[in-house]
């Protein structure tokens, strides 16, 4: 030990007491564990049903300004509109099917908060009908309060299961139904991946340890990471609304870096097993030093989560806490209940036999490895060179990715509430969800005939463009050609058109089609200018296109915030954890390179239909989900981390232990190359199951991850890190004379 730097070893009296807890007290950390998870149950069951939509609000936004001026101003409580689709063989006139349909209108007149109900055969505006590929397409559009469009959609759920339609079916659509069937299907995909993944899992994990024993353990980890975690969501549910896919995150984090710590754990044990330790000694320095590890590897993870923290949505910051509080679980269970489990079971981890086909070794250094390492130490520049190159090629397709909110394009073509919203587009009402509210604030001037004069040149405008389907304004009652219909009189419209203090004036524009997310720019920008040109100045755009582009710029705009701060803080903890800034800035430009790679991969199949009819991907997207790229990069970064801990905490071991670089490196790979390659085996499993599902953020979140881990555990880890290490030689463990004598020395060797 040098005479002059503190030597503060991460926690080191902490670990040394954990260690000794786990080896003396074994029994009664396996009770207090087997405690909690007892009591968890019932709250992990409660867990899904408190969470809610992904909230795309954002604070203080232009759109919600609208809706405040709307409610205060106006006077007007914010509705929800609910379409009612039925799809039938038969004609709407005929007598079978009129006699079903006005049976069920009646049912839903009389549903509690059903406010308003416009059916397919009244006079208006709106085209409610029409025969489509030989099928009569109808729609009913029912408005409610939004405050209570979750329970009113579920009624008139409930209504038309009791109906039946003849020679048809029956569809309910709109954003709250859109709503509720993403969050049963993010449950269901949730469920299903976990089903689908756990099987497997235990065969890569009994072909990797060749003992039943011992792959039963990360699994153990792995389920009992979820339930504890998911009852401290429902417990946070009360404090925050918790977006749906936080159960998602919870999922990919607790089977991914929990089987991951745990098989590392398991591996080290056998190791000093094999070395001729006994048990409880064994698990004591297993704690010490993969411990540490572990602790280490979770908190970069923790702090790559913490990028969700940054945005100010509650969207982001909900899954940033669930994902923070997946890793501080799984991590507490590895480093505590599975060191004191072998210590009890000692030798019997190897139960019940061993199987000749094994993927790592009880102990015993990976000759391959060794030799795979040499050869690419031997080429180190050709290997870096061409290892960069690929990634950078990957990466390209991300510099043309578009985000957006996908709707309900995020679900599958067989969801009904995205069915019904397809079949009501050829009568274009594709656009009757994605409305446009344009406010226009007259100042202290107010109403007067000069700026109804404008207000009416504004619509006669509006309406005159090809791609507005209609435009809601009392100037619609004095058309003779359409009338108010279901839309309502002159009076009505002109209650919801002028504010009660007559300083705002309202118009609704509903497009013919449904607003692509790369199209709500260029209607934001001409619906201004088609104002400007009337004379209005003051113009203040809502709906729920401009709510999902701000939620979209309010990602973008916190992304570069959220990974510096990502890249700082894991530099610095890599920086004083192996003392050196080369090892840490390696870290941080490997890690991006995968997350770049990622990128380009799920660019190429989501966003432009690649190998997507393969992969069940519906290949009318044509966006990223606003909320993606963050959270991808929080998780694969954090993931690759793993890794990155893993091999270098070997290779740190090896040069204080005197040996040169290239020799430290090949040590590192014959201990660490079968771990890391099993638990990416397994992590890829985790992932993929979420392919499966109808939920479309869930198949991107699980192919990124996939090809992220994919590329990371080979290409990189094994590859480039192995490469650059040696052709850094001493530097990597260059730190400046200043900052030498002025950085805690922190050491995860026991």
């Amino acid at each position: 030990m040098q005479a002059g730097p503190l030597r503060c070893t991460l926690g080191l009296a902490m670990f040394k007491l954990l260690a000794h807890l786990n080896a003396t007290r074994s029994h009664w950390v396996l009770l207090i564990w087997l405690a909690l998870a007892l009591g968890s149950l019932p709250l992990a069951a409660l867990a899904p049903g408190r969470l809610g939509a992904n909230n795309s609000a954002v604070r203080g936004s232009e759109s919600q300004r609208v809706v405040q001026i709307l409610n205060h101003s106006f006077g007007l409580e914010s509705v929800d509109r609910i379409v009612l689709v039925s799809e039938s063989a038969l004609p709407p006139t005929d007598a079978r099917f009129l006699q079903a349909y006005d049976a069920l209108a009646e049912r839903l007149k009389k549903v509690d908060g059903v406010r308003t109900l416009t059916r397919f055969d009244a006079e208006g505006p709106l085209r409610l009908s029409g025969r489509v590929n030989g099928q009569y397409i109808t729609a009913t559009i029912l408005e409610t309060q939004l405050a209570r469009a979750q329970v009113v959609v579920g009624a008139i759920r409930r209504e038309i299961s009791a109906v039946r339609l003849p020679q048809g079916q029956l569809y309910v659509t709109g954003s709250t139904a859109v709503t509720q069937d993403f969050l049963q299907q993010l449950e269901a995909d949730a469920r299903h991946s976990e089903v689908t993944a756990l099987p497997l899992t235990g065969l890569v994990l009994i072909l990797a340890f060749g003992a039943l024993v011992a792959a039963g353990i990360p699994l153990a980890v792995g389920v009992l990471s979820i339930t504890l975690t998911l009852a401290l969501v429902w417990g946070l549910t009360h404090l925050i609304p918790v977006a749906s896919l936080a159960r998602s995150v919870v999922t990919l984090l607790c089977l991914g870096a929990g089987i991951d710590y745990a098989l590392l754990m398991v591996n080290r044990f056998r190791e000093e097993l094999a070395r001729g330790l006994p048990p409880r000694e064994a698990a004591a320095i297993t704690t010490r030093t993969a411990g540490r590890s572990v602790a280490f590897s979770g908190l970069t993870v923790g702090i790559a989560m913490s990028a969700l923290l940054v945005p100010d949505l509650a969207f982001a910051r909900s899954m940033g806490l669930g994902g923070v509080l997946a890793v501080a679980v799984t991590v507490l269970t590895s480093i505590t209940l599975v060191p004191s489990l072998l210590a009890l079971l000692g030798e019997r981890v190897n139960s019940p036999k061993r199987l000749q086909f094994r993927l790592t070794s009880s102990g015993k250094g990976s000759a391959f490895w060794g030799r795979w390492g040499e050869r690419v130490m031997q080429h180190p520049w050709a290997f870096t060179a061409l290892g960069v190159a690929l990634l950078l090629a990957m990466a390209w397709p991300a510099t043309s990715m578009r985000l957006g909110y996908t709707g309900a394009f995020g679900l599958s073509p067989l969801v009904e509430s995205r069915k019904g919203l397809e079949l009501i587009r050829p009568l274009e009402l594709g656009g009757s969800l994605d409305a446009f509210e344009i406010i226009l604030d007259l100042g202290e001037n107010g109403f007067n005939p000069e700026a109804r004069r404008r207000w009416r040149e504004l619509d006669t405008a509006l309406n005159l463009r090809p791609d507005v389907r209609l435009v809601i304004s009392p100037f619609l009652a004095a058309r003779s050609d359409l009338g108010g219909g279901g839309l309502g009189d002159l009076a009505s419209l002109t209650r919801r058109s002028i504010s009660q203090d007559r300083r705002y004036l309202r118009l609704t524009v509903i497009p013919k089609e449904h607003v692509r997310p790369e199209q709500i720019r260029g209607w934001e920008q001409s619906l201004r200018q088609e104002a400007q040109k009337a004379g209005f100045q003051k113009v203040l755009l809502g709906g729920a296109p401009m709510g999902s582009q701000e939620f979209t710029d309010a990602l973008v705009r916190a992304m570069p915030l959220a990974v510096g701060l990502v890249y700082v803080a894991t530099f610095v903890l890599l920086g004083v954890m192996f003392r050196s800034l080369v090892i840490p800035l390696k870290s941080i430009v490997m890690n991006s390179l995968t997350v770049g790679a990622a990128y380009g991969v799920i660019t190429l199949i989501f966003q432009k239909g690649f190998l997507a009819s393969f992969l069940g991907v519906p290949q009318d997207v044509g966006v990223i989900d606003s909320s993606l790229p963050l959270i991808l990069f929080a998780v694969i970064f954090g993931l690759s981390m793993d890794y990155e801990i893993f091999l270098l905490s070997r290779v740190q071991e090896g040069h204080l232990a005197g040996l040169e670089t290239r020799s430290a490196v090949r040590a590192a790979l014959e201990r660490t190359a079968s771990v890391i390659t099993s638990a990416a085996l397994i992590m890829v499993i985790v992932f993929l199951a979420f392919v499966q599902g109808n939920v479309v953020a869930n198949k991107t979140i699980g192919i990124g991850l996939a090809v992220a881990v994919i590329l990371d555990a080979s290409l990189v880890r094994l590859v480039l890190v192995p490469a650059v290490l040696v052709l850094a030689g001493q530097w990597n463990w260059w730190l400046p004379a200043w900052l030498k004598s002025r950085m805690p020395r922190v050491s995860l060797e026991g």
